[in-house]
């Protein structure tokens, strides 16, 4: 099963498998996905004070792409050519996560891009929940890829 439509990660007994790319082309590939921290004003005004903390999330979100084969059974370990994680304001108590995550390869990195945006969201809220125990991270999407035979698929055109 390999159509758009069908679940590849499965073979026709119904058993997870990896997908097999032997015979796919090697084309330029990109993926950009996003999520949001929410936690309470006061919680991610404190941030200002920890200069550290958002490039270390940025840092843990491209080190979580280049190790998401480790952690997701079937993606294929990929060379991935660029990784960028942006974490900006995005309103009163919200932070936006951006991972945008490119490669030229047989197979996509959606789930780098989506790795990545979890990772670093999940490290800015653990420095977050000392002032906001219900600091938390949603949306987790992914918005954006191109590249491969499926072609440009966006999530604000779909």
């Amino acid at each position: 099963m390999s159509d758009e439509g069908q679940l590849t990660h499965v073979d026709a007994r119904g058993r997870a498998r990896m997908v097999d790319v032997t015979g796919k082309a090697v084309t330029a590939r990109r993926a950009v996905a996003r999520c949001v921290v929410r936690a309470s004003e006061e919680a991610v005004r404190s941030l200002a004070g920890l200069p550290d903390t958002l490039p270390f999330a940025r840092a843990a979100g491209v080190q979580a792409a280049k190790r998401t084969a480790d952690l997701i059974p079937l993606c294929h370990p990929l060379p991935i050519d660029d990784i960028d994680v942006r974490i900006e304001p995005a309103g009163p108590g919200e932070l936006a996560v951006t991972a945008t995550a490119t490669v030229a390869d047989r197979t996509g990195v959606e789930m780098e891009a989506l790795t990545a945006c979890g990772v670093a969201g999940l490290t800015v809220a653990m420095a977050l929940l000392p002032v906001d125990p219900e600091a938390r991270v949603d949306a987790l999407t992914l918005w954006h890829k191109s590249g491969g035979r499926s072609g440009t698929w966006s999530r604000d055109r779909a």
